[in-house]
């Protein structure tokens, strides 16, 4: 993936920006009513047993706040948080010694949790259920297995794919999240809220224009308002207008939908090189430059939930409001020529 595009709701490495403005208590989380409220009741109860928070699994779009909620949960019960990633964990041996780390209450945060090998994942498996930890030492034919047992930890497991989860690991998860898109007006309380963090004025028709373009996803809302705030500072007075955020956006290329250049080369790409679809999510791939995981988990979902774009048994297909949204004028797919045929 293109780690420039500047709307993209992947977390980079060297990002530090959203660790800057981002909340401590739950009750500064600003969305997510639902899994919030539920959290919150879940770590009270915990707290009042004395007892470890049971493991919790977030999962939805890239962007939505899964890391800064493990980072609340740690705050919150008053805990030390371990990170780690899953693609970093490479063999059980790495995971051993971030277990065997952990003191007691303990939260480790394993991102991408989808992407560990299932020979490390099975490692897993005795330490979320009875806080062990069984290892092999010795060479062939004088192996033996050591448990080791480990302090009550809670593991809060994040990932955009939990599709990709096996039942043996899903099942040891007592909280399962969902954290869903958020609303213009959630989105708005955010930036403002940036905006105070940071010393930033900022009308309210600015921010509710800047969040109307963030795709429903908060990282992209704080990546816009970072960019949005240098234009503030270099073309304007300092206070961040809503002919400012205007005329950033535009410069951006970040329309009033909040699609970007590669929104519409995807889109695009579909309907001239594929008479608008159905066309499978590895051709379109190929035509735009991008890997297939990438187009699943950071493009589509946005697209498919505003309805640019359609999946469908045969493919991929560009909507009829996506032709509008393009100034482009709507012609049958070649899917709704078959139809008329079989008709």
């Amino acid at each position: 993936m293109n780690d420039d595009r500047l709307i993209t709701s992947e977390e980079l490495e060297a990002d530090t920006y959203e660790e800057s403005i981002r909340p401590d208590l739950l009750s500064e989380y600003i969305g997510q009513s639902d899994v919030k409220e539920n959290i919150r009741v879940f770590i009270e109860a915990a707290k009042m047993r004395d007892e470890s928070l049971d493991h919790v699994l977030l999962y939805g779009p890239p962007g939505l706040g899964k890391t800064t909620l493990a980072y609340i949960i740690a705050h919150e019960l008053g805990s030390n948080i371990k990170t780690a990633s899953g693609p970093a964990i490479e063999k059980s041996g790495d995971l051993a010694a971030i277990l065997s780390s952990l003191e007691p209450g303990d939260v480790l945060f394993i991102d991408e949790i989808h992407r560990m090998p299932s020979y490390v994942e099975e490692i897993l498996y005795p330490a979320m259920e009875d806080f062990t930890l069984d290892i092999i030492v010795g060479g062939e034919g004088s192996s033996k297995n050591i448990r080791i047992n480990l302090p009550p930890f809670t593991l809060v497991g994040a990932t955009t794919r939990a599709g990709d989860l096996t039942s043996p690991l899903r099942d040891r998860f007592g909280i399962i999240a969902k954290l869903q898109y958020y609303t213009d007006e959630e989105l708005t309380e955010i930036v403002k809220r940036t905006a105070r963090v940071l010393n930033m004025d900022i009308n309210d028709d600015a921010a509710f224009e800047l969040a109307s373009r963030s795709r429903g996803t908060p990282r992209i809302a704080n990546r816009l308002f970072k960019r949005v705030r240098d234009f503030a500072l270099v073309e304007g007075d300092g206070t961040i207008t809503l002919d400012i955020t205007k005329k950033a956006l535009e410069r951006l290329k970040v329309d009033n939908e909040g699609l970007d250049d590669t929104d519409h080369q995807l889109l695009r790409g579909i309907i001239e090189k594929f008479n608008g679809g159905p066309v499978g999510v590895e051709s379109i791939a190929s035509v735009i430059g991008e890997e297939v995981t990438t187009i699943e988990d950071v493009y589509e979902p946005y697209l498919l939930q505003q309805g640019f774009l359609k999946r469908t048994p045969r493919g991929r297909i560009v909507t009829e409001k996506a032709y509008r949204h393009l100034g482009l004028l709507y012609q049958n797919t070649l899917f709704d020529a078959d139809i008329s045929k079989d008709d």
